[in-house]
């Protein structure tokens, strides 16, 4: 069960979200802005309308529903965009139904919200995470400049995304979260290969299966190395996972992190199988500063 403290913050998230469908939708009563819409059809409405008006997903304009095995409430539902974005159920959940209903309203939110023009990745709003980036690790505009720098990186990945949505930006920066993460970033600044190079890899780089099973493979090799690191892991990434969930986040780098964990618990003992993963040939450069900002200036703006 959840304790009153819980409680307490997932109805001060739930009733912020409200407020603002309230200002986005002002022909619905505040206090029924949910009840009076079926937020899954509304949803999976919303992403179609988009297609049509010339969006294009890789995945197609279906919304993704996932429900967490559960033989008892609260039940736990995850809902992946067709742009990537995944957010979850927050509240607590009698039924799968409420689950998933509950999982489309927090998708929903987010998914108004993020065409408003605040939410848009401008010259203004670029020189304030500039500016924010800066004053995260004491850089100056010098470093700005240089793309040889991790603030001058960041720069120009803004500079490339002009015009796209925070969720558009924070898809792809899911990609770099996950090479920080897996520790891929630190062993390929020991390659010395160009930070320009990986930027324009990977920014047009899927996070696909391919890319799952290396990582994959990757803490494979780090689980002989020091066994039992994968399960430790794996709780880490759980527990991170459900307090963003409990507080409307989105999900993507967390369950991201989850599933390359799983994956990588049932591959233990299975040589034949590891063989079969995908290899990349590309060779990287240390991204490690360029994440640590990164995360810095989503956490303000996301």
């Amino acid at each position: 069960m959840l304790s009153e403290e819980d409680r307490h913050k997932m109805d001060n998230t739930l009733k912020s979200l409200q407020d603002i469908v309230s200002t986005l939708l002002p022909e619905k009563n505040p206090a029924f802005v949910f009840k009076d819409l079926n937020v899954v059809e509304t949803l999976q409405g919303f992403w179609e309308k988009k297609r049509n008006q010339g969006t294009v997903f890789k995945n197609g304009s279906l919304v993704v529903y996932e429900s967490v095995p559960s033989s008892a409430a609260p039940y736990v539902c995850y809902v992946t965009l067709p742009g990537g974005s995944c957010f979850g159920s927050f509240q607590y959940c009698l039924t799968k139904a409420d689950a998933r209903r509950d999982a489309a309203r927090v998708a929903l939110v987010n998914s108004v919200f993020n065409e408003q023009p605040s939410r848009i990745i401008t010259m203004e709003f670029i020189r304030n995470s500039i500016d924010e980036a800066m004053d995260s690790v004491c850089g100056s505009t010098k470093d700005a400049m240089d793309p040889s720098t991790s603030i001058g990186a960041y720069y120009r990945m803004l500079e490339a995304n002009r015009g796209k949505t925070m969720l558009e930006f924070q898809e792809l920066m899911t990609v770099f979260q996950l090479l920080h993460w897996n520790g891929s970033l630190k062993i390929l600044r020991e390659r010395k290969c160009s930070r320009q190079d990986v930027i324009s890899y990977y920014s047009n780089q899927p996070l696909d299966d391919c890319l799952r099973s290396q990582m994959a493979l990757d803490w494979l090799l780090k689980e002989k190395k020091t066994p039992g690191i994968i399960p430790v892991e794996l709780q880490s990434a759980l527990k991170d996972l459900e307090r963003a969930r409990e507080t409307g986040r989105e999900l993507r780098f967390h369950k991201e992190r989850k599933e390359i964990l799983v994956l990588s618990l049932s591959q233990i003992g299975s040589e034949s199988n590891n063989d079969q993963m995908c290899e990349q040939t590309i060779c990287d450069s240390n991204l490690l500063g360029l994440c640590n900002i990164m995360q810095f200036i989503q956490e303000r703006n996301l």
